[in-house]
């Protein structure tokens, strides 16, 4: 039975991630508490501890603004923290899947990235998110990096599908940017892309893949979609109108990729299937959280 350590267990991610892993082997999940990334110098020795075969690391400094303020901090946890994990892994023979995010973009493609594409971060987080990849890279480890986009998911807090369900029962009116595009994700969608890679990684597999749902849509679009399968599921919104804005009027510490579209095809190749469509998820996702 293979011996599993998901780190990031109550991340919307690790959440969505832990029945599958169950089903799978001996999981031994952890959160900061157990295991945390701000702190480097204990990671080889928790490894060495747990003895997995597999690590999945799902934990990251995610907050896009704050990095800005915190950018020693995003880069222990993001940067730093993910090759002290790969050499551990490396150490004991075990595979280690590691999530990136499109941010590592600087979004000014017009068509999808594939996996080869320039890197080109516009800020603090996605800087820390490309060093974690090269850290990793520059091991001999045993690794698939998965890069995502937009992800949202029942477990944990302030995704984007939450935030307009939120503000969705408190307003009339809702103010979304419209110049920004992407493909949103489902954690279930993400978490089963997942587990079906594990048993596929090997000396001729390993390396970074792009997995998100299938589909392109803006802020803007998904916030209408959002409402839109809400209300259907019954759920007590008083939104009326979803009002379209461009970037600069909504001015963030940080600066986003306007295009964040990723292409999935490697992946997909090799799973011989591809992600549902981004709508699809989100309908998933609402059934799950309906009142």
């Amino acid at each position: 039975m293979k011996k599993i350590l998901l780190i990031g267990k109550d991340g919307q991610l690790g959440q969505e991630l832990q029945p599958f892993l169950t089903a799978m082997g001996l999981l031994v999940s952890v959160g900061r508490d157990t295991l945390d990334l701000s702190q480097p110098q204990i990671i080889e020795q928790i490894i060495e501890e747990i003895q997995p075969e597999w690590v999945i690391n799902t934990a990251a400094y995610t907050a896009v603004d704050k990095a800005e303020s915190e950018p020693e901090l995003a880069m222990k946890i993001n940067g730093i923290s993910p090759g002290i994990l790969a050499k551990a892994c490396q150490q004991l023979n075990a595979k280690l899947i590691h999530i990136s995010t499109d941010y590592v973009f600087d979004g000014t493609q017009s068509h999808p990235y594939i996996e080869t594409d320039s890197t080109h971060p516009l800020g603090v987080y996605g800087q820390s998110k490309l060093a974690g990849e090269i850290a990793i890279q520059e091991t001999q480890a045993k690794f698939a990096i998965i890069r995502t986009a937009w992800v949202y998911g029942v477990g944990g807090t302030g995704n984007f599908v939450k935030t307009m369900l939120r503000l969705g029962k408190e307003r009339e009116e809702i103010r979304v940017v419209c110049d920004q595009v992407g493909s949103p994700t489902w954690t279930g969608d993400l978490a089963q892309s997942i587990v079906q890679l594990m048993p596929l990684l090997n000396s001729e597999t390993y390396g970074i893949y792009h997995c998100t749902n299938s589909g392109v849509t803006s802020w803007y679009d998904f916030a209408i979609a959002i409402v839109e399968e809400a209300k259907l599921l019954g759920f007590p919104l008083k939104i009326e109108r979803v009002i379209p804005i461009t970037t600069p009027e909504y001015p963030t510490p940080a600066s986003r990729p306007a295009y964040s579209v990723l292409s999935g095809k490697k992946l997909a190749n090799l799973l011989e299937t591809h992600t549902p469509q981004w709508r699809q998820g989100l309908r998933k996702m609402l059934q799950e959280l309906k009142p």
